[in-house]
């Protein structure tokens, strides 16, 4: 099978309005809370990665009414959080050993300084390549699994994209490339996005037959 070389568009910032929340009403009403008050709210959230994790977390510091503190797992090292701070890091199996002790005292100190910590993984807690007493105290978190959309959602999120760019795009293109494009909704985007550049570059309609000429023209997976 052949896969389009994906156009990413540029960053655009997430946010709740912009998240399709399918089944995962909850998910989002506990992060809002969290953003918005004081207490030691202790979430964590698993998912593969599309699944939109990323987004929640982004959306969380954006919408967040409390002093914040987002890390990058990879790169967090030695860090600390102030009293009263919304802690958010995402893909916490990336954690290195001292972020891992940082983030294990950020537990024990959160009920006293006020700490909320929002946590993202790939993996239930159980499965997760961390400290004993980490994962431990990752376990007793309030957990949600990201309900993957389903294809219906994501049709109907393509077609509102697409009329959103002005593009002109039918409902058998839509089940093409949720039959043969990569299932997540960000990789389905970008596709969208490439072949809105591809229609304009060479003034032709969006149709299936210029999505199946890009395929064969790409790279292969």
């Amino acid at each position: 099978m052949q896969q389009l070389i994906l156009d990413i568009r540029p960053h655009t910032p997430k946010r709740f309005d912009n998240f399709v929340v399918g089944d995962n009403a909850e998910v989002v009403a506990r992060l809002q809370a969290a953003g918005r008050a004081e207490a030691a709210d202790l979430l964590y959230l698993y998912g593969p990665p599309g699944s939109g994790r990323s987004h929640l977390l982004e959306a969380t510091q954006r919408d967040a009414a409390r002093p914040t503190l987002r890390l990058s797992a990879n790169a967090a090292g030695d860090f600390s959080a102030e009293a009263g701070t919304l802690l958010l890091i995402d893909d916490i199996e990336q954690l290195d050993e001292l972020a891992q002790i940082a983030l294990f005292r950020c537990f024990n100190a959160a009920q006293r300084d006020r700490l909320a910590l929002v946590l993202a993984g790939s993996e239930a807690p159980l499965r997760l390549p961390l400290r004993e007493d980490l994962r431990t105290r990752v376990g007793t978190t309030l957990m949600f699994e990201i309900k993957p959309l389903s294809d219906a959602d994501k049709a109907r999120t393509l077609l509102e994209q697409a009329r959103a760019r002005g593009m002109v795009v039918d409902a058998q293109l839509v089940d093409y490339l949720l039959r043969h494009g990569r299932r997540d909704l960000p990789s389905l985007l970008a596709l969208l996005d490439a072949l809105d550049a591809a229609s304009l570059e060479r003034k032709r309609p969006v149709t299936l037959s210029l999505l199946r000429e890009l395929m064969q023209d790409s790279l292969p997976i």
